[in-house]
């Protein structure tokens, strides 16, 4: 799987697109506003589109102090062009409403994943101390540094691979108020080299005090992570546990039925999986009040005597 479509929703509004040229379209009720502008440059000069810039900056003037949820998606060509995080630090003070961000909403046709320009996003945190929401998705120089913010509630990550420095620099912040957690940890072959051991700490529970739901998605390590999520003291204080998009086959879902107690949980999300249809109704039968979501089993590739999983998100 890849990005097929833009986000339709985003922190529990309706996304409306802001035309490049024109007033805002009139709205009924709070919404995202999400601004866009593709553009392809062949200098591949990598630095902030010039294009992008002016007509963000012409809509914060427009309508910056009543922004409260923003959707950025294409910034020039991604490949070339490098995501607007100064430029968003920059007009922090123009977005003083500014609640919720996405970064990085865009097609596959807009940029593959993993080469989107992307940089440090933790400045974003820093730049907007009210800010609840932050979901992001980048692959190429995608980074994050450690960083105390006291208001952000929930944290998404997206990628085709996280590395073990973004993923300890999550774990590294300061985060008391964070109680939705999702990281893509994705593949090796697009940098994502984060293993169980990097999340140790988050797995004892000795991060994010007010953690509630837990994502550790679109990972080749799924049933492995499913051994560790079994035992992990973590996941008696979760309501939602989410290993989706992964590659999880019937030895770490057996391995996750077999360990401590799940039926506390309100939902358990294994969307995308290498499940047998007997395991995946077992998980089912084993969680009656449980919403357990087994949706979009796939089927290993065969290759020369060995075989291949995939995560639903890498290129």
């Amino acid at each position: 799987m890849t990005f097929g479509s833009h986000a339709e929703h985003f922190a529990g509004r309706p996304v409306v697109n802001v035309p490049v040229d024109g007033p805002l379209p009139t709205v009924d009720g709070p919404v995202s506003w999400r601004f866009a502008l593709w553009h392809f440059n062949e200098s591949m000069e990598y630095k902030l589109s010039e294009e992008f810039r002016v007509a963000f900056d012409r809509f914060v003037a427009q309508a910056g102090p009543s922004v409260e949820s923003l959707v950025i998606g294409s910034w020039g060509y991604a490949a070339f062009h490098t995501a607007p995080i100064a430029q968003l630090c920059a007009a922090a003070s123009r977005l003083p409403a500014l609640r919720a961000l996405f970064l990085g909403d865009m097609t596959v046709e807009e940029c593959e994943v993993s080469w989107m320009k992307v940089g440090d996003v933790s400045p974003l945190l820093t730049a907007y101390p009210q800010l609840e929401v932050l979901r992001v998705r980048g692959g190429e120089n995608f980074a994050f540094s450690p960083v105390r913010h006291a208001r952000l509630r929930e944290l998404a990550v997206e990628s085709g691979g996280l590395s073990r420095a973004f993923v300890g620099a999550v774990l590294d912040s300061d985060l008391p108020a964070l109680t939705d957690l999702e990281l893509w940890l994705g593949t090796p072959d697009y940098g994502g080299d984060a293993r169980v051991a990097d999340l140790a700490p988050l797995l004892a529970g000795e991060r994010f005090p007010q953690l509630r739901r837990l994502g550790l998605c679109n990972s080749a390590i799924a049933d492995d992570l499913a051994r560790a999520l079994a035992s992990a003291p973590v996941v008696p204080r979760l309501q939602r546990l989410d290993l989706s998009m992964g590659t999880l086959g019937d030895e770490g879902a057996a391995a996750l039925l077999a360990g401590q107690p799940l039926t506390h949980l309100a939902e358990l999300d294994l969307a995308h999986h290498y499940l047998s249809e007997e395991t995946a109704a077992a998980v089912v039968a084993a969680l009656p009040g449980v919403r357990v979501d087994v949706s979009d089993p796939q089927e290993p590739d065969e290759y020369d005597g060995e075989s291949y999983r995939y995560t639903a998100v890498s290129e």
